[in-house]
């Protein structure tokens, strides 16, 4: 969803949507990494949950939102490695 976002001609209700959506998404990750006692992914994952706030929203440029938006795409594919890490038996 992310990657699609920065197409410049999508509707915007697409971008209501993509809020909502990783708004969501971020505000699990964060319960999760909270869970696994991973404190700096706790804060990483709510703020960029927070960026994504449908409710109370942050306006800024299109070429701003294109690079969060690159940023976002890292986090989430770096999360998905720190957080699924399993722990080591010993």
């Amino acid at each position: 969803m992310l990657l699609w976002a920065l197409n410049p001609d999508n509707p915007f209700e697409y971008y209501i949507l993509l809020r909502w959506v990783c708004c969501g998404i971020f505000a699990y990750l964060a319960v999760q990494a909270s869970k696994r006692q991973k404190e700096n992914w706790v804060w990483i994952s709510g703020i960029v949950a927070a960026i994504y706030n449908p409710i109370f929203r942050i306006h800024l440029n299109r070429e701003l939102w294109s690079i969060i938006k690159i940023i976002t795409i890292g986090i989430a594919v770096a999360s998905f490695f720190v957080l699924n890490k399993r722990k080591s038996q010993t």
